[in-house]
């Protein structure tokens, strides 16, 4: 469909359901207070936009999965 797909997954814990839909905010993070910034699924996430593409979680015990869609050819 003009798109090329990219998976990457990881056979861990998983990501809980209750935070799925925020693992993309800004500032979301799991880690402690002064651990991390929770920025970079935000930020991949932006530039993933900025190109007209999109990214996807799958989540579940024993398999997560981050999905990138980006087109093959720029959209102007």
């Amino acid at each position: 469909d003009g798109n090329v797909i990219v998976e990457i997954c990881d056979n861990g814990p998983g990501i809980p359901p209750e935070i799925q839909a925020r693992v993309f905010e800004p500032f979301f993070t799991t880690k402690a207070p002064g651990v991390g910034t929770g920025l970079g699924l935000n930020i991949t996430y932006n530039i993933i936009q900025k190109h007209h593409g999109k990214i996807e979680l799958e989540s579940q015990p024993g398999k997560t999965c981050f999905r990138v869609s980006l087109p093959l050819r720029l959209k102007i």
